[in-house]
């Protein structure tokens, strides 16, 4: 099994893209950057993990249909680290 989450892009226009992001037990989305503004909501819940650049880690427990926002600048990596399957579509809002 890899490391790395399956990110599948769903839709894209000049306002928005949708991503898929899909997990196993242990996988991670790697470090990463939100140049955007972002929502995200989980379809099936679970625990996560989330590192950030300084090294601090965050407890993040998902709910099922029940969405959060981000600001663009968050710099971090999600770990799924429940048992199973978890996924949640992000959706980027690319105007202000």
């Amino acid at each position: 099994m890899s490391e790395q989450a399956t990110c599948e892009l769903l839709s894209e226009d000049l306002r928005t893209k949708v991503w898929r992001w899909s997990f196993e037990s242990g996988q991670a989305t790697g470090m990463h950057t939100h140049e955007y503004d972002y929502i995200a909501i989980p379809i099936s819940g679970g625990d996560f993990t989330a590192t950030f650049e300084s090294g601090e880690v965050s407890e993040v427990k998902q709910v099922a249909g029940v969405p959060y926002q981000r600001e663009a600048g968050v710099r971090h990596n999600v770990r799924f680290v429940g048992a199973g399957h978890a996924s949640f579509i992000e959706v980027e809002f690319l105007t202000h």
